[in-house]
């Protein structure tokens, strides 16, 4: 009987996510917005620590973009050890663009401050000096690269629809197994906790934002104080989203179809990325916590276990195991996976549950938010 009413509980739970919970599970093409009369000057800012790999990319896709108004690239060094400043420069001496590239070294940063918020407010600070002029700043990161078209296609959907920040979460790679399995569902799941037709909507006050692709006014960044009002931050893109449209400000979150993130990942860097942040989203509550876990074993993992299990539940569990696997069909398109990977869901919601519980172990060690060599939560 407990299993039959667990059954019955999760596929209650998967009719109302489907039917209420802001069509999470649809991925809606984005209409292109007309091109403004004028175009506002951009400065780009990137923090970057440790990056060599990787920013040279980066630079140069930014650099060979089609935008039509000023465009220039501010790179702060995080006090990189790998050559990530040199790497930078050549990129851009590479296209004739050294004009356009400004490189700071970046100090460490104060105890209040997360590390990326403090890059990324020294960014701000050379902006406004060099580049008094630009309306807007996108805040980017290294490891990405801009298809040619994008930002003129951000600029003009920000000016059309009057928003005061644009972001994109940028297409992830999906070339190992355990990207295959692991990045989707991490779209997946982040469209869940915050549906874009919600963070989109003035009316609704869920607010969200990806921190590879920020576009925003500068003048809606001083409106909240600028990032000295979220500086210890460790979800900071949510946290900026949060702040200005808390102050009446409009957002908006895509999808990007061809903007990419250079970066690779395997099982322990996805366990990792994960359980960095996981414990923070939950506000470090025990609670909480316990809450989450409660809740992806009853809607994740209960629905198989039980339909296989052939029990007087079996229906219903079933019935919300297809359910869970439709849902997840459109993101698995959008990232052109097999639709077989639908069924395996439960397996991938269980990898998150265990990053989950180790980000709160990590926490209660005193090592939460640890990346790059440094704990920041």
């Amino acid at each position: 009987m407990t299993g039959a009413v667990a059954a019955w509980i999760a596929l209650a739970a998967w009719g109302w996510l489907l039917a209420f919970r802001g069509r999470f599970w649809m991925i809606e093409d984005v209409v292109a917005s007309p091109e403004p009369a004028q175009w506002p000057a951009v400065v780009a800012l990137i923090p970057a620590r440790d990056e060599s790999l990787v920013i040279g990319t980066a630079v140069s896709s930014l650099l060979a973009q089609n935008y039509p108004g000023a465009l220039d690239i501010i790179v702060v060094d995080d006090q990189s050890t790998d050559g990530t400043t040199e790497v930078a420069r050549v990129a851009a001496r590479s296209l004739g663009a050294e004009e356009r590239l400004s490189v700071i070294s970046g100090t460490a940063p104060p105890p209040e401050w997360t590390g990326k918020l403090w890059a990324l407010s020294q960014g701000v600070a050379e902006a406004m000096r060099a580049h008094p002029e630009s309306a807007l700043l996108l805040l980017t990161d290294a490891d990405i690269a801009h298809a040619p078209h994008e930002l003129r296609r951000m600029v003009a959907r920000l000016i059309d629809q009057r928003l005061d920040l644009a972001s994109l979460m940028v297409r992830l790679a999906t070339n190992n197994l355990a990207e295959r399995a692991v990045v989707p569902a991490f779209v997946y799941f982040f469209r869940l906790l915050y549906p874009f037709g919600w963070v989109n909507d003035a009316d609704q006050t869920v607010a969200a934002a990806a921190g590879g692709y920020m576009l925003l006014r500068r003048e809606a960044l001083m409106g909240i104080g600028g990032l000295a009002t979220i500086k210890g931050a460790l979800i900071d893109d949510c946290a900026l989203a949060s702040a200005i449209k808390a102050r009446g400000g409009r957002i908006r979150l895509d999808l990007a179809a061809d903007t990419v993130s250079l970066r690779p990942y395997g099982w322990d860097t996805l366990w990792r990325m994960i359980a960095r942040s996981a414990y923070t989203q939950l506000r470090h509550s025990p609670v909480l916590l316990a809450g989450t876990v409660i809740g992806l074993s009853l809607g994740f993992l209960a629905p198989p276990l039980l339909a296989l299990h052939a029990g007087p539940g079996a229906t219903p569990a079933l019935l919300a195991w297809v359910l869970m696997a439709l849902s997840y069909l459109p993101m698995l398109s959008f990232y052109r996976l097999s639709p077989l990977w639908a069924p395996l869901l439960p397996l991938v919601a269980l990898f998150y549950l265990g990053a989950t519980v180790d980000s709160a172990r990590r926490h209660w060690q005193g090592r939460g938010g640890e990346w790059k060599g440094r704990v920041q939560a």
